[in-house]
């Protein structure tokens, strides 16, 4: 990467400038695709990932409808089903901008913990269909013993989960104090 003539700002003629250490747009898109392109392989949506994408390494962790089709070169419906998903897993929250009847779209201040801890309902839910599921085929029969190592297997993770969540929010509180990084943004 180049070096800068001044600490404020840096530039170069394939548009990646640097203004106040601030990423040039092509720099930004190249994060937002290469992170996607992780969290697609981990599961999410593709156009829920670029997104998230957006919204994690934009300065305020809260973009416009508009400003998402823009950055991204989506149509408003691609940027309606991502924020559904993204909403959804609770990732994402969405609100009213002041004095306008457009929504935008925040991060959850701590969207991590927020994301696991709606998982940990979802365990419950299907903990408990699995337990109807071995009432249903016989605790001895193979799919019994199977449905119940996979029972045994959630309530175990939801037990570790809770605790290690505890230790998450310890950490967390340590390194970027009792509101975490970004919080005025995100009150």
């Amino acid at each position: 990467m180049p070096q800068a003539n001044s600490a404020n700002s840096a530039s170069g003629a394939d548009g990646n400038e640097k203004r106040n250490g601030e990423p040039g747009e092509e720099q930004l898109s190249l994060f937002v695709e290469r992170f996607a392109a992780d969290m697609v392989e981990a599961g999410m949506p593709r156009m829920a990932a670029r997104v998230f994408g957006a919204l994690l390494s934009s300065p305020e962790g809260v973009l416009s409808s508009a400003q998402l089709s823009e950055q991204l070169r989506i149509s408003p419906a691609a940027v309606s089903g991502a924020i559904s998903y993204l909403v959804n897993i609770t990732l994402v929250r969405r609100e009213r901008e002041p004095g306008s009847r457009r929504d935008r779209y925040r991060l959850h201040p701590d969207q991590w913990y927020e994301a696991l801890t709606s998982r940990d309902a979802r365990l419950i839910r299907w903990s408990g269909t699995l337990r109807d599921g071995i009432a249903t085929v016989g605790p001895e029969s193979t799919p019994g013993r199977r449905m119940a190592e996979t029972l045994e297997f959630f309530d175990f993770m939801r037990n570790e989960m809770e605790s290690l969540l505890g230790r998450w929010r310890a950490h967390r509180e340590e390194v970027f104090g009792p509101t975490g990084p970004g919080a005025a943004d995100n009150a």
